[in-house]
């Protein structure tokens, strides 16, 4: 399979460019030469096949073929609204929801929280999903939005959006849970230390499913992937 690599930019009458970490990529780690096929995405479903033409010190002139369009994903959007676990936790986290067809990710400000969702956070996370888009295959970026605390979260949420809060003591997560006429379905997940009573209190005033993923108590990221591959599109 050809290398993958991200472009804001979409091609354009038949070419594009890499700059920066993409083209010093290609250039110095996979040793491209003029002629090599690579393929192109720019986060929006579409791909493009394409050949190098010419390599600059930090720049890569490209020929490209016709998009393929990826097919309407089935199912309904999750998004995660998730306490944002420390350091290299939350790079995996990020990979691993990715990977699983995750449509947004809400990094969510709790009174336990451990980590701030600053814009440099945010800004990792985002080149996180560009890393794992690459390596998965997956054409459509994950959206990483900002950080918002859960008060605020539960204000915005339409009625046609169902809401589920990850916690011990809530009922078995089956497939009855998610209503059939939701358009979309947020899940929210604490920190290590879990949801203060107050917390949980604004959640099921606000009609919030409270559900349980088993008997263990799980890490903030390893409840987040289970969540995904429940519920992922």
């Amino acid at each position: 399979m050809s290398e993958r690599f991200f472009t804001p930019v979409p091609p354009a009458a038949g070419s594009a460019t890499l700059e920066g970490d993409e083209a010093r990529h290609l250039t110095r780690v996979l040793r491209a030469k003029v002629g090599d096929p690579v393929v192109l995405f720019d986060g929006t479903g579409r791909e493009w096949p394409a050949r190098v033409a010419s390599i600059g010190r930090d720049r890569v002139a490209l020929d490209t073929a016709e998009p393929t369009i990826d097919p309407q994903p089935g199912g309904i959007p999750l998004t995660l609204a998730v306490a944002l676990p420390k350091g290299e936790r939350q790079k995996w986290m990020v990979e691993k929801l990715t990977e699983l067809g995750t449509a947004r990710l809400v990094p969510l400000e709790t009174t336990r929280g451990v980590a701030e969702a600053t814009a440099s956070a945010q800004a990792r996370l985002e080149r996180g999903v560009i890393e794992a888009c690459k390596q998965c295959g997956r054409n459509t970026l994950m959206e990483i939005a900002a950080g918002r605390p859960l008060d605020r979260l539960l204000d915005e949420v339409p009625a046609d959006v169902c809401v589920v809060i990850a916690h011990p003591g809530g009922r078995p997560l089956t497939a009855d849970t998610v209503p059939a006429s939701a358009r979309e379905v947020i899940a929210l997940v604490g920190p290590e230390g879990g949801f203060t009573d107050q917390e949980l209190a604004a959640a099921e005033h606000a009609g919030v499913i409270r559900i349980s993923l088993g008997p263990h108590i799980l890490r903030v990221e390893t409840a987040a992937i289970a969540l995904a591959a429940r519920l992922a599109r």
